[in-house]
């Protein structure tokens, strides 16, 4: 670049709107790298990009200031835990690695000219480009929700917020040995353990209560979820849970012989799949709710929608038919747009679950592949994990998932191994997996945003 280029490019930035950038030519000026979301994905890429590669400029475009974290939130409805303990501050992004913010929303993504423009007008190049915006909630695919009523009525409460607290309202105001009902999401979706280890939670919080004859129904489109192997035979000594028939596949007969069939139940039903438990309707005035096994009256209702990739994925052509965006899901690189990487919940990442475990190592990942492809060397071959505990609804009693993945061919493939607690642990092995999700849930958070 000789001079006269150098003052008309000047010239040309003062007459622009505000922006961050230089306008140097991207060869002549560090790596930059900027990241929409400031969730567990995009938060954990600025920090261990930082710390692999400190030249680059790292930025992150996100409308909030503060993050709530979604991961074990519910136990601000059945409140062992405050709203505010769940509030996550950027300032060590800020102040310990050097990231910069910018709290505003994002407008648009030009991908040819490598620029993003926010809402308060500030444009950003980038070299490369992350989003991680997390998901989105598709209200129409339940005749008579919205998103209206999400905010008042119907809380979903699956993405932190004031609906935790609207949830925990109504949940204290219940009447006497009330019914609720719970919807889990078809797959995928964010959080699997996360709506049983909900019911089983208010299923204890009203056994707590005195209400002996509450019932908690789950109406799940599915026949299975994550860590269903321990958590139903966990409900079945806690709760005088009775397994449906259906259920018998997930264990030997040995097993299956040794579960307990109650002539008594106690408040969780569990209405899988195969039995008619897809939601086809609901009715916040009568406050019942439509299901293919028949219409189920509720003091309380909480459905969570069928989810999509974040809004902004979606607004900017990031995703495709299915509601997910495709990647090279060796480096997260869109194979829709060049020079943008799609990572956490809103990807199509293989047989990786949608959890914020899952988001952090690739987003990690990721960290890596940046720093190869700024420099111009080829991305390594990664490995990836993931855990997710989940409490069974007494607080003392836990359990976990937990998975290796590596590359078969071009997708990402779990390696089999055991990944559940085994179906003889001990009362001590279930104490320790509780034990170990609180304390992971400080570590976890620690690493992704300190």
């Amino acid at each position: 670049m000789n001079r006269r280029d150098f003052l008309k490019i000047l010239g040309a930035s003062a007459a622009g709107t505000s922006t961050l950038t230089a306008p140097l030519a991207r060869a002549e000026r560090a790596p930059r790298v900027v990241i929409i979301g400031g969730g567990v994905g995009g938060a954990t890429t600025a920090k261990y990009l930082k710390l692999y590669a400190p030249q680059t400029h790292v930025t992150i475009i996100e409308p909030k200031r503060e993050y709530q974290r979604p991961y074990g939130s519910s136990e601000v409805i059945t409140g062992q835990i405050e709203l505010e303990d769940i509030v996550i501050s950027y300032d060590d992004l800020q102040t310990r690695h050097g990231v910069e913010f910018v709290h505003e929303a994002v407008e648009s993504i030009d991908y040819d000219a490598r620029q993003v423009q926010t809402n308060g007008g500030t444009r950003l190049d980038y070299d490369r480009l992350v989003v991680s915006p997390g998901v989105s909630f598709d209200f129409d695919a339940i005749e008579g929700l919205t998103a209206e009523l999400a905010e008042t009525k119907l809380p979903h409460a699956w993405d932190a917020g004031d609906q935790l607290l609207v949830l925990k309202e109504q949940l204290e105001s219940l009447p006497e040995n009330p019914t609720v009902v719970i919807g889990p999401p078809p797959n995928p979706y964010r959080c699997p353990p996360g709506p049983y280890e909900r019911a089983g939670l208010i299923a204890q919080w009203l056994l707590d209560r005195g209400d002996t004859e509450a019932r908690v129904v789950i109406l799940d489109p599915k026949n299975g979820f994550t860590t269903d192997y321990t958590m139903l035979h966990a409900w079945n000594d806690l709760y005088d849970f009775n397994l449906p028939e259906p259920a018998r596949s997930k264990y030997s007969d040995e097993e299956w012989a040794q579960l307990t069939v109650h002539e008594k139940t106690g408040p969780i039903e569990w209405v899988m799949g195969e039995l008619g438990g897809r939601i086809l309707s609901v009715d916040a005035e009568a406050m019942t709710v439509e299901a293919e096994a028949g219409t189920f009256k509720a003091d309380m209702i909480n459905i969570i929608p069928p989810l999509k990739a974040g809004q902004i994925a979606i607004d900017q052509g990031l995703a495709d038919d299915s509601g997910w965006c495709p990647v090279d899901q060796r480096t997260f690189e869109s194979t829709r747009h060049a020079n943008v990487h799609v990572i956490g919940d809103s990807c199509i990442a293989g047989a990786m679950p949608k959890s914020g475990y899952a988001a952090n190592s690739q987003a990690k990942v990721l960290a890596i592949q940046l720093k190869a492809l700024l420099a111009g060397n080829e991305p390594v071959e990664p490995v990836f994990q993931n855990t997710c505990y989940a409490l069974a609804g007494n607080t003392d009693v836990g359990m976990f998932v937990a998975d290796v993945f590596r590359m078969d061919g071009d997708t990402i493939a779990r390696v089999e191994e055991q990944r559940y607690l085994p179906f003889d642990a001990t009362e001590t092995e279930y104490r320790l997996a509780a034990l170990y999700q609180h304390n992971w849930m400080k570590a976890f958070t620690e690493d992704c945003f300190s």
